[in-house]
């Protein structure tokens, strides 16, 4: 069987350093850091005390006020960024077989700003359980693509991929094996997540995952340098809309990159460590590479997961150097999460949509906050530190990991590459 070529005909994002695309790509280039001071609830007895929010952005700009309420956060960015892909996209939806449109979602977490209100006020409350009608179905993970659906008749399949923060990837790489397979012709796809909340900061605080350093928030998440100390939480969606290229052709569609592979694999070696010699990020990237039919050495550029632990940096690097050899000297290798911080479940979308960007400007996002080098890190590799590059990228790798060891690779390539 002919595997379909699938493209990415529209984009939309909702950022900590952008509400729209142009916003979005805009302050990647400029190097912007998204970090500040949490806004949302009171950090006193928190330890960190700093994320990256979503900046000026009010539900009820997007939102009648009822609808709103019914909606977490991450529904909310959801609705909002797959809205503006759509739109982005052209897509007639009086034309289109809606039956053959689906939507595929990724979700780290889901709702949990309202399982965490509502368990407060039952815990605080006489015993009696008085919870929220839309309790559940504002909570569960697989309510933004059943949303997104609802909205505009989209019948085709429509569920949510939960992978921690590969969530939005494995999305991807499902939507686009659907297309390739002929069973949609469109897939809405990427991710969303809302987790800046006194659970979420409590619960990675806990961990010791996240950065403390409260004295200069906006500098906190600086991969690969050498005084890294946590990532930084951030929030918001990407969304992308995957199509088959002849259907895509047929329309007129603008086409922003051929998708031409996706791979998984894991870990299966610690809950939230990544392997110390990154063997399940090699075979991360070889399983994309084989899916694409493609040598390593013509790989341009590789967003990182990236995202400034102490470990998860030199891991990934090593993986890198591993798979791609002499070779790897020459790849743009940048972490958008230096600006956005990390989206967990909607990392994948935000940093593959930043990698369509690059190829499509001739720009590579800069890896900022590098002040010190970390002699565990290959010194003759292009980190693309602290100032764009312009490099001419005819293919792009955009690279995410979840704890639970769940490793996701997605590679795309200039139409005319």
């Amino acid at each position: 069987m002919e595997l379909k070529r699938v493209v990415v005909t529209g984009l939309g994002a909702l950022t900590p350093i952008g509400n729209n695309i142009q916003e979005y790509w805009n302050a990647l280039v400029s190097g912007k850091s998204g970090c500040a001071p949490i806004t949302y609830f009171d950090t006193e007895k928190f330890k960190t005390k700093f994320a990256c929010e979503l900046k000026n952005f009010n539900a009820e700009d997007h939102f009648d006020r009822k609808e709103a309420r019914k909606l977490d956060r991450f529904a909310q960015y959801a609705l909002v960024s797959s809205d503006e892909a759509i739109q982005d996209a052209g897509i007639n939806l009086d034309e289109v077989d809606k039956f053959r449109v689906g939507v595929i979602w990724g979700a780290g977490i889901g709702g949990l700003e309202t399982f965490q209100d509502e368990v407060i006020n039952f815990a605080e409350g006489d015993g009696t359980p008085r919870f929220n009608p839309f309790f559940i179905p504002k909570m569960i993970a697989d309510i933004a693509p059943g949303n997104i659906s609802i909205k505009h008749g989209f019948m085709g399949p429509n569920y949510t991929t939960v992978s921690a923060c590969a969530s939005a990837a494995n999305a991807m790489i499902d939507a686009l094996n659907y297309i390739r397979l002929g069973h949609c012709d469109i897939i809405v796809t990427g991710g969303s997540e809302a987790a800046v909340t006194k659970a979420g900061m409590g619960g990675f605080n806990a961990m010791h995952a996240l950065s403390t350093r409260n004295d200069s928030p906006e500098t906190a998440s600086r991969p690969f340098d050498a005084t890294r100390d946590g990532f930084v939480l951030g929030e918001g969606a990407g969304a992308l809309i995957l199509e088959e290229y002849e259907h895509a052709k047929k329309r007129g569609a603008k086409i922003y990159a051929e998708v031409v592979g996706g791979g998984m694999s894991s870990d299966a070696y610690h809950m939230t460590a990544p392997h110390p010699d990154g063997i399940g990020v090699e075979r991360v990237m070889l399983n994309t590479l084989r899916d694409a039919n493609m040598s390593p050495n013509e790989v341009d550029a590789i967003n990182t997961h990236g995202t400034s632990t102490p470990l998860g940096d030199v891991a990934e690097l090593k993986a890198i150097v591993n798979v791609f050899g002499e070779h790897a000297k020459d790849i743009n290798i940048n972490s958008t999460k230096s600006m956005t911080g990390h989206l967990l479940g909607a990392a994948g979308a935000i940093e593959a949509i930043a990698s369509i960007l690059a190829m499509k400007h001739g720009i590579v996002p800069p890896t900022i906050n590098h002040t010190t080098v970390d002699e565990n890190i290959d010194p003759s590799l292009n980190l693309t530190l602290n100032k764009a590059q312009k490099r001419d990228i005819k293919v792009a790798m955009s690279n995410t990991f979840g704890f639970g060891g769940h490793n996701a690779c997605v590679l795309f390539k200039k139409l005319d590459a």
